[in-house]
Order: structure tokens, then sequence, then C-alpha cells
């Protein structure tokens, strides 16, 4: 595997905005972590997803059996280093070139 990147999320508690399923209304939030190789496309990506986290594209929140929280967004993330794509993780060869053409 080599060295990898692993970004973190930590999202905390916090009230829904406009757009969101209920909006004014508390979520729970949570740690995230994504895994991308530690190589110049995954440096690359890395730079991308943090752009788009900057852009709230990256998390958006769900309602889960009557509570608001936060889920991953539409952009695939790398949860995993096994279980390969079924599992969001490793191995996937296409994973770097797919996660790019989303951002």
């Amino acid at each position: 595997r080599g060295q990898a990147l692993q970004p973190l999320f930590k999202m905390s508690y916090s009230c829904s905005k406009a757009g969101d399923p209920r909006p004014g209304h508390p979520y729970k939030g949570g740690n995230f972590c994504a895994f991308l190789p530690e190589n110049t496309e995954g440096v690359k990506i890395a730079k991308l997803l943090k752009r788009a986290f900057e852009c709230e594209l990256t998390f958006q929140i769900k309602s889960c059996n009557g509570e608001e929280r936060v889920t991953w967004g539409p952009i695939p993330h790398k949860t995993s280093w096994d279980g390969g794509k079924a599992r969001n993780g490793y191995p996937d060869a296409q994973y770097l070139h797919e996660v790019g053409t989303v951002l």
C-alpha cells in the first residue's frame, strides 16, 4: 500500500440551513475518514476534495429514523483500504479517474 493520505473530516452538531431536509432543526455530526494513495494523482485529488469541502459539496444532511444526520454527499470517497469498489475500498483501479471526473 505504501503511505497514504488520510483526510479526516469532523462534523459536529449544528442546525440545518435552507435547502436541507428540515431547515433550522439540529442534526447529528460525526467523524469521516477517506483514503487516497500518496502519489501525484492522489495529491491532486486531495486538493480537489479540499476545495469541494470548502464549497460545502462533500456532505449532506439526511433524515434517518426521525433524526437528521450528516452523511457523505454525492462525491465518492474511499473509506477503507480493503473491500474493493463494492465496499468503498481499494483495490479500485478507476477510482482516481472517476472521482477526478466528478470533481
